[in-house]
This record gives structure tokens, sequence and C-alpha cells, in this order.
């Protein structure tokens, strides 16, 4: 079969965001359960914008539709979710880190097993799945996707437990990294969470039906009551007797990304007990009393920086406006990137308002610097709308540390901020002024009086190179940078 791939998002025109890798949604028990779940993926469309794949089980046969493009183009036809049957489904949306993009690696992933069929999908990324992946073909299995994802399978195929839950565990206590991952099996929709919480998992319920998924937003547009965020360590199972507990491991430290809450989750999401608009409006509020300049007018780098320029407003009584729009219709093969068109990228997504920044003194607002490719064009085009002084403000610190737990970031070489002091990234980015929140004013404000040096309440280690999990395949007898590390598998 031939594999259409999808270009990696951090060569696209004017993208220079971190992104999450995937988002996830299972049913439980509904007679519309694939429309159910192509719904709650469209509300996770932000956490991954390449493909998208569902499969149900109608009691007797799992059905799966899997396919590269955005949830809307792949499910909106009723004949598709006519294809769909079964009062039972799980599904997924994806953002590649580990493996091509390609229809072999869209999840959800289906296998038949001794014990009958199993459908999985997960959210995050193993940190030994280079290892689990060689040990594993050395005994004989045949891998055909390059995902992370398909060690979960292997590893569940050749466990010698009795039982399925067994043999979840087993696999789980094998794996090491972050995953929030759904499975659906003929009897059991199965959610689990790893130790330390990095990805989210919440559960709701719909009437009689249970739904676990990537976040709260996805419970809001089908209409469901939120019960629970899934605990880290947690393994959930929905069977015919209801809803299970399992709690295998010993107990550690929480570590929650943090990251989610700057950037990554819907505004709308609750997450472990935080709402994440009005946590990213505490960011700004504490950017605020930290590195407060003279200014005329707060701006937003929408959409992302938006909650924090209105903290930053309203905490330094400046005026808050829209002076920067942004144009939501242009994807990422908008037209072959070529260097003049490249350049033209960030207009592509982003305006200028020139009657809110002709003559004023400019703060602008945003979640993060990467490369610092999009600052410094933004920054440009405030200045050529008129603006007499632009002040840069982001709503995290300094991100100097590549992510192995879900996220796609580009190697430390390439991170701005793991090369210049903020002084340097604020010349490269050609700013009057250039402040980030420190470390201790992100805990302040998701609550914490500060950050626990010798317990942090949440994994940071894109800003500290804290990681709270090991990373044993980088590891392993190399230095290897973390596209490497990850092409490896593939």
């Amino acid at each position: 079969m031939n594999e259409k791939s999808i270009t990696h998002p951090f060569s696209s025109i004017g993208d220079d965001k971190f992104h999450d890798e995937c988002g996830v949604f299972g049913v439980y028990g509904s007679d519309d359960a694939a429309a159910l779940t192509a719904l709650g993926l469209h509300a996770l469309q932000h956490r991954g914008q390449e493909a998208a794949g569902i499969v149900s089980f109608d009691g007797t046969h799992f059905y799966p539709h899997r396919a590269l493009g955005l949830v809307g183009e792949i499910f909106s036809q009723k004949e598709v979710i006519d294809t769909l049957p079964g009062n039972f489904a799980i599904g997924h949306v994806r953002y590649s880190t580990t493996g091509e993009t390609v229809l072999r690696n869209v999840q959800p992933l289906y296998a038949d097993y001794s014990f009958g069929g199993l459908a999985l999908a997960h959210n995050g990324n193993l940190t030994n799945a280079r290892l689990l992946h060689k040990d594993l073909v050395n005994q004989g299995s045949l891998f055909q996707s390059t995902s992370d994802t398909e060690v979960f399978q292997h590893l569940i195929a050749t466990s010698s437990g009795e039982h399925l839950l067994d043999r979840v565990v087993e696999t789980l206590r094998e794996v090491q990294g972050a995953y929030s991952l759904v499975a659906l099996s003929r009897r059991k929709l199965i959610g689990a969470r790893d130790p330390v919480g990095v990805r989210p998992l919440t559960l709701g319920k719909l009437g009689d039906s249970w739904i676990i998924c990537s976040e709260t937003c996805a419970l809001d547009i089908i209409g469901a009551e939120f019960i629970r965020d899934v605990e880290p360590g947690e393994i959930i199972i929905i069977d015919e007797n209801g809803l299970h507990s399992h709690k295998p491991f010993s107990q550690t430290s929480k570590r929650p990304c943090i990251f989610e809450y700057i950037y990554f989750a819907r505004p709308d999401s609750n997450i472990d007990g935080h709402n994440v608009y009005e946590a990213r409006k505490a960011i700004g509020v504490e950017l605020a009393r930290e590195s407060f300049v003279s200014a005329d007018i707060v701006i937003p780098v929408p959409d992302s920086g938006v909650p924090a320029a209105i903290g930053f407003a309203q905490e330094s009584m400046l005026p808050f406006e829209l002076g920067l729009i942004r144009n939501h219709y242009v994807g990422r093969t908008f037209i072959e990137p070529t260097d003049e068109i490249r350049n033209l990228g960030v207009k592509l997504k982003h305006s200028a308002n020139r009657q809110q920044l002709k003559g004023k003194r400019v703060i602008l607002v945003d979640d993060s610097i990467v490369r610092g490719t999009t600052s410094r064009k933004i920054v440009e085009m405030v200045r050529q709308a008129g603006a007499k002084e632009v002040h840069m403000r982001i709503s995290s610190p300094p991100t100097m540390h590549s992510c192995f737990y879900g996220i796609d970031t580009p190697e430390e070489s390439q991170l701005l901020a793991a090369n210049f002091d903020v002084e340097g990234i604020k010349q490269q980015i050609d700013a009057d002024s250039l402040a980030f929140v420190t470390i201790d004013g992100l805990y302040r404000a998701m609550g914490e009086t500060n950050r626990c040096s010798e317990t942090p309440q949440f994994c940071d280690a894109c800003f500290t190179g804290e990681y709270p999990i090991p990373l044993t395949d980088l590891d392993d007898g190399s230095a290897m940078s973390q596209m490497s590390l990850l092409a490896e598998l593939a």
C-alpha cells in the first residue's frame, strides 16, 4: 500500500510552537458510541492535527476507521460513522513524535490476541521504547508500525498474565515514560495513567455510559458529566459490572506536565483541579508583577497568549487590545514553502491591527519562545505597523531542554534559550525589552508558594532539566539527540 506521509510540522510555514503528541477518547455503553467519539475527538483536535482514528465494537466484531487529516474531514460523513457500529468505541487524534505520520502509525492500533481482539491508543512517549523494541524483536515480535504505542501491544501479547488486567499491569510495569491510554477489548473499556501523571486523563458519564478522555472539553461537547480525573498510576476498568479502580504501583510524587496549563490544553478544560483559562490568566498576573514596564497597551500573540495577556493587562491596569489578528484558515500545506514564501509565513497566520498599534508603546504577551523565528517576525511586524516600542513578555520560563514525554520539541541546540541568555534572546528577536515569568512565579500562579526543589509539584523538565522519569533510551550508552532517539525506533 502506498502510504502518504505528512511533513514534520517544525518545517511548516510560520510554525514555531511546541505540539502535543495526541489525545484519546473512549465510550462504554452508548448506542451512539462512534458519533460521540468523533465529537470528542473534534474537541481534542488541538492535541493532534495530523491523523485520527476510531475503533468500535458491536459485541461480535471490531470496526476500525483511520485516516490522515483532521477529524472533521475524516468523520463528518454519516456514511463513515455508519461503518462503526456498536455500543463501545475508542478514538485518537495524532501528532507524531515517534515515527512518520503514515497510515500504519495512525491509532487506535488493533490486534487479535489469544484472548480476543484489543484496540489501544495512547498519549505520551515511552522513554525505554527503543530498548523494549529491541528485546521484543529478538524474541520474535514482528512490528507493523514505527509508533512506540505498538510496544504496548507486543508486551500484552507476550505477557504471562492469566487475565487481561494481569497482562495490562505486567505491561505497565515494563514500560517507562509518560502515558495516558485507552484500550477496548470484547468486554472492557480500559484507561490508564502513568505513575507520575504527566499527561492528563479524565473520567466522565453520559447517562449510563462511561467516558474516558484526555480533557474535560471533550466531555463538554457531548454534554457528559465530569466525574473525576484518573489518578496517576491508576488503571480504570469499565465492564458490565460497572467501574473498577486498580492502583498496582507504589505511591510516588505526582508530576503533571505544567506546560499543559501554559499552552497545550484547551483553555476551557479543567485538569487535576485547575481550570486552564484561570491558570493562564494567573500566570499573566505574576508576569506583570515581576516584569512591569511603562507602556500604552497590552497585546496578545493569538490565540495561546490571550489569557495571560488579559491577566497582565488587569494587573498592570493597562488597556488590553487585539493588535494582532490571527487567520485560522491557513493549513500547513497551504503553499510550497520556498524561501520567499517561508519569510511570509507569520503574515499568513497573523496580521497587524495598525489602528491599535500605531504610535503606541506595546507589550506583546506570548506563551513561549522556541527557536525565536516567529517572535522575531512578530516584533518586526508590530514595528512596521507603527509601534514606538515593543516589549516582549513570555508566560513561561525560558525553554532550555527537550521534552521526552510526548511533546514535540527541537533538539536543545535549536532552542534559543539553550544558547542565549535573556539579553541575547532580546537582541535575537529585536525587542526593546524581554522578560519571562520566573519558575517560582509560574508555581505561584498554580497556587503553590514556590517551586519545591526537593519534590517539585509539576513536571517542568523543559525549563529545569530535571526529568521525573528515567530517560533509559537516551542514557543507554550514547548521547543521542531527541530527534535521532525517536528516529531510532523507526
